[in-house]
């Protein structure tokens, strides 16, 4: 049985301590305090699941301040969010290709029966069950409207 997630960023997080990684444990630190906000906020254990969906949406803030940092020529920031959006993605499991997420939602809808754009909101639904954190959701919704169209 594989450690749970949770436990693997509290091993790491022991661990840039003693490396005196600063910039690692900030991360990590900062990802464990989403972790336990949102234990505490729906007063439970997260579940490896819910572990990955926080850490793609910490990913995703990262991406958009990236962007808003170098169009404001604030490459320095971005560096600094690039470099956290790294330590981030080791959490991540292994991603599927862009073919193998395209054949998920040419599968998914056929399953759902669906038949054209009035059924996004059905088959991102169904794409967001099955391929969360196995997937970026920006590549499910584009594969999503490509087979709607087609």
């Amino acid at each position: 049985m594989t450690t749970p997630l949770k436990d693997r960023i509290n091993d790491d997080m022991k661990a840039a301590m003693r490396a005196k990684d600063t910039e690692r444990l900030g991360t990590i630190r900062l990802l464990n305090a989403a972790i336990k906000q949102k234990e505490v906020d729906e007063r439970t254990s997260l579940d490896d699941p819910a572990v990955v969906a926080i850490v793609d949406k910490l990913i995703k803030q990262r991406k958009d301040s990236i962007e808003a940092f170098e169009k404001a020529g604030r490459q320095d920031l971005a560096d600094k969010e690039a470099a956290e959006m790294r330590v981030l993605q080791a959490y991540l499991p292994e991603r599927l290709s862009a073919e193998e997420v395209q054949a998920e939602v040419r599968t998914l809808v056929a399953e759902l029966g669906a038949g054209g754009p009035g059924d996004m909101g059905k088959v991102m639904g169904a794409a967001k069950l099955r391929l969360a954190g196995k997937a970026d959701m920006q590549q499910v919704s584009a594969a999503v409207k490509a087979a709607l169209a087609g």
